[in-house]
């Protein structure tokens, strides 16, 4: 029987080359969204993979999802927190929804979907936890400290929780992508992307098959001895 993968934020950009790549190597996939139900919809006709709609940031609302994915797909073996959003603007003009609101979905929605899934991974004594960082977590951003605290703080969460599975078969680790070419990067002014891209070694920006190829070696049996770690894909714009 296939294993189970859900990722989260799944039917668009990152997420969705993630689903894609997941189901070719062989993995029953499922992807969550938050509001676009026609969006989902075309994916979910394009790809034959199911949506389920919730929010990630909903404790309850997510720990509910799962168990109805565990009842109508199969107990959930990969777990992949690429749910994201931003709401950008420096901390002067930054109201406390657009902090939290950020560290609600984007660092929130790894804690419960780690919650809702660890303790079957836990009993079966196999599983994987694959988070969704960002260079923007590692290096900082103008403008993003809202972002940047809930990516860092993934990574943070990342080595944590490594070292509670670790003994269970559950490895957890992150990937940290840097500049790719998504909806929301098309949305930056082509002024500012050409700086972007001026600082990239690799002189372009990554596309998000390269990080869905990332993620689908962690979620593997041949990432089994990987756990705690923190894989940055940026072209080589931020290496430490």
């Amino acid at each position: 029987m296939a294993r189970v993968a859900v990722v989260t934020g799944g039917t668009r950009g990152i997420g969705r080359a993630v689903c894609e790549s997941l189901l070719r190597d062989g993995f029953t996939v499922v992807a969550s969204y938050a509001g676009n139900d026609q969006a989902a919809q075309a994916f979910t006709d394009e790809t034959g993979i199911k949506a389920y709609k919730f929010d990630v940031g909903d404790h309850e609302a997510t720990l509910a999802a799962c168990q109805r994915i565990a009842d109508e797909v199969g107990p959930i073996d990969v777990v992949v927190n690429n749910a994201g959003i931003t709401r950008d603007g420096t901390l002067m003009k930054m109201s406390f929804d657009d902090w939290n609101d950020v560290m609600r979905t984007n660092l929130g929605g790894c804690f419960n979907m780690a919650k809702a899934a660890f303790e079957g991974m836990k009993d079966r004594k196999w599983g994987r936890i694959i988070n969704i960082g960002s260079i923007n977590g590692q290096a900082g951003q103008y403008g993003q400290v809202n972002y940047a605290a809930a990516k860092s703080g993934i990574h943070g969460f990342t080595k944590a929780l490594a070292q509670e599975g670790a003994r269970f078969g559950i490895t957890v680790n992150a990937i940290a992508p840097g500049y790719i070419d998504t909806d929301m990067v098309a949305a930056v002014p082509d002024t500012v992307l050409e700086k972007i891209v001026a600082k990239i070694p690799v002189g372009r920006l990554g596309q998000a098959s390269e990080i869905a190829r990332g993620v689908s070696f962690l979620a593997s049996e041949e990432g089994a001895f990987i756990t705690g770690s923190t894989l940055s894909i940026n072209g080589g714009q931020h290496m430490y």
